[in-house]
């Protein structure tokens, strides 16, 4: 059951810095590639009023529904879909949607999600080792942790969570799989307080394993590299991306794409080019992460397509 959720119960993160790189303008086609509530969406449409429209993706069904609700008085100046965002040029290009002014994917985790322990994502609350961002498919994090073997969960610990305890967290995922002691989020973070010695100061335990395991259950760099290879094409010359990531994979990721863009894309001869707009990474303000610590992490890049 999906809870209501007041426009205050999701503060999207940089807004400010991502509404003066994005520039929306009045008559102007943007895109929200993860939509979530519609936050970011919803500042979009206010600044390119009368006319601006937003196309919002999420392959979260549940959430989008509360998109839907968040965003119904601006009327068919917002159309959802329900979608990856690495589906981007299609979903455009069935919406009549293209060339875009601007394309902003914020790729965190929306906090309705973690809010909801039936949704497995967060290890503060016990509920179901799911992690689906889409549960009409794909494995779940219980499949995922039933199937693979020590060795393959260990490099998934330390290749998509670098995680340095991998192994040692493997080990003792696997004794307690045989004998059915893994049956929940709560348990799992159980377990991994068990198996690390020492505590960070500022950070959980379980935060490096549930994130890996989240990525894995969604292949969200997969995805990621989907969207970096499609969404520049999908601009107009003097269009903008702008791109929220949340941890250092992520984020490496869209800084070597946007400099091969920048550069000049020799595998891709024909791509367009960008200028880099962020000549550092943007992080949120102190003050910032004082109202929404979900913040403290957020990097955001930005760049622009050129004229060809």
């Amino acid at each position: 059951m999906i809870r209501a959720a007041p426009d205050a119960s999701h503060l999207p993160v940089l807004l400010e810095e991502a509404m003066s790189f994005l520039c929306p303008r009045d008559s102007g086609q943007y895109c929200d590639a993860t939509v979530g509530v519609g936050g970011h969406a919803r500042a979009i449409i206010e600044r390119s009023a009368p006319h601006g429209r937003v196309i919002g993706i999420d392959r979260d069904a549940e959430v989008l529904k509360l998109a839907d609700q968040n965003l119904a008085s601006y009327g068919d100046r917002v159309r959802l879909v329900h979608a990856r965002f690495s589906q981007i040029r299609a979903v455009l290009e069935q919406a009549s949607a293209l060339p875009l002014d601007g394309c902003i994917a914020d790729l965190g985790v929306s906090s309705v999600q973690l809010d909801q322990p039936e949704r497995g994502f967060s290890f503060r609350r016990s509920g179901p080792l799911d992690m689906r961002m889409d549960r009409s498919q794909g494995e779940t994090a219980a499949d995922l942790l039933q199937r693979v073997d020590e060795e393959e969960l260990a490099r998934v610990l330390h290749d998509l969570g670098e995680e340095r305890f991998a192994r040692k967290i493997a080990r003792a995922v696997t004794h307690a799989r045989e004998s059915g002691g893994l049956t929940s989020t709560g348990s799992l973070a159980s377990l991994v307080a068990r198996s690390v010695p020492g505590r960070e100061s500022n950070r959980d335990p379980a935060t490096r394993v549930f994130q890996a395991l989240r990525i894995a259950v969604n292949d969200e760099l997969g995805e990621l590299d989907r969207f970096l290879q499609d969404a520049p094409g999908c601009l107009r010359p003097g269009g903008r991306l702008v791109v929220i990531a949340f941890h250092s994979l992520e984020d490496r990721m869209v800084k070597r794409r946007l400099r091969a863009l920048a550069a000049g894309d020799a595998a891709a001869p024909a791509a367009p080019r960008f200028q880099i707009l962020t000549k550092h990474v943007i992080t949120a303000s102190a003050s910032e992460v004082a109202c929404n610590p979900r913040a403290r992490s957020a990097k955001l890049r930005a760049a622009e397509r050129l004229p060809s």
